[in-house]
């Protein structure tokens, strides 16, 4: 078994068994093989649906590294990262994941990343109401930040 991943199986191993969160756990590295992070869901533990193991290890990792930015960082995940994670990993620029276990293992022990999945191919539209109001009372955020941005980079 990658060194790795078995960090993350154990991670996960004792999320679960600590009643933290779902059997998930992932560790970040340096192309060296250095841990940057490692970690596991939280969910139960911190009342936060947010606190999966991949968006738990990136927060401590861009803490750690003081950035936002994890390019060239390696994501080892006990299970297929569902699509909040993956948009967290995509957000971090991490370019290089290895997970294990797949999201139709998740759904077979009642985790349900299909169904958000269903959503985003087009599919499943009762599963939320979304509407958009007000743009253009707001829309001038966008615009004031666009010149802030300017002068700040």
């Amino acid at each position: 078994m990658n060194s790795f991943m078995k960090i993350a199986k154990d991670c996960a191993s004792y999320g679960a068994s600590h009643k933290e969160g779902g059997p998930f756990g992932a560790v970040i590295t340096d192309k060296e093989g250095n841990i940057i992070a490692q970690g596991n869901n939280l969910v139960l533990k911190n009342n936060d649906p947010t606190a999966h193991a991949e968006v738990t290890v990136i927060r401590e990792a861009c803490k750690k590294l003081g950035t936002y930015d994890l390019s060239g960082y390696i994501l080892y995940t006990s299970c297929e990262p569902c699509p909040m994670c993956l948009s967290a990993i995509i957000w971090a620029n991490i370019k290089e994941v290895y997970y294990a276990c797949t999201r139709e293992d998740a759904g077979k022990i009642g985790f349900r990343d299909d169904v958000i999945y269903e959503y985003l191919e087009g599919q499943q539209k009762d599963l939320i109401q979304l509407k958009q109001i007000d743009r253009e009372e707001c829309i001038t955020l966008f615009e004031e930040y666009k010149k802030m941005q300017n002068t700040i980079y």
